[in-house]
């Protein structure tokens, strides 16, 4: 996705939020925190639709459009989301201990259990991708509010997150929360699993 995220990189993505957006659920020591309440989970899911394009080319040419007017056709239900959201914590404490092919996995396993259910349109997938990307660059402090004429917008600036810390004990218990769920879900394609290998010897970048 690094189309997508350079755009944001570049671009001041518009959506007046609640005032309680700001509070979002920091990074903790524990990987496995407690579930989000429902209005956490809606204000997540507020973020990601604000970050996600009205239009975006897969690999293989086809393009996505987003009706940005029917959120409705490309959010996905509360209980789904909150999942999403629960993976996307993960590979945010994947990132900050340094564990870029297990972030990656993460994310992969993540998107092929949604394939796999043959349920959702392109549109909802690529919201669902987008969810989990917002909710890394949420905890990782490279997601914030600004105000702009009046509104609060939301605006990617990776150059301000702060930096985190990752004890050899918060490592271990990460890469053991993934490799359960990856090992508990479809099985990965050989090319996921090397691009994931690739990935330990370079930046990693979402889909």
């Amino acid at each position: 996705m690094r189309t997508m995220i350079m755009a944001m990189k570049r671009t001041w993505v518009g959506a007046a939020l609640m005032a309680g957006a700001a509070t979002m659920v920091p990074m903790t020591a524990d990987a496995s925190d407690g579930e989000l309440s429902d209005r956490s989970v809606q204000v997540f899911m507020e973020y990601a639709w604000s970050l996600t394009p009205q239009q975006y080319s897969k690999q293989d040419g086809t393009v996505i459009i987003v009706d940005k007017s029917k959120p409705d056709q490309a959010m996905v239900p509360v209980d789904v989301a909150r999942e999403v959201i629960r993976v996307g914590r993960i590979s945010a404490h994947a990132q900050v201990c340094n564990l870029a092919e297990e972030q990656v996995l993460n994310h992969r396993s993540l998107m092929r259990r949604e394939l796999e259910r043959k349920k959702w349109s392109d549109q909802q997938t690529l919201y669902i991708n987008q969810l989990h990307l917002t909710t890394v660059m949420l905890l990782t402090g490279k997601i914030r509010l600004v105000e702009k004429d009046g509104d609060k917008e939301v605006v990617v600036d990776e150059t301000k997150a702060p930096q985190q810390t990752c004890s050899d004990e918060q490592r271990e218990k990460v890469r053991a929360l993934i490799t359960a769920y990856v090992q508990s879900g479809p099985a990965l394609a050989s090319n996921d699993r090397g691009a994931a290998a690739a990935a330990t010897n370079a930046p990693v970048e979402q889909e």
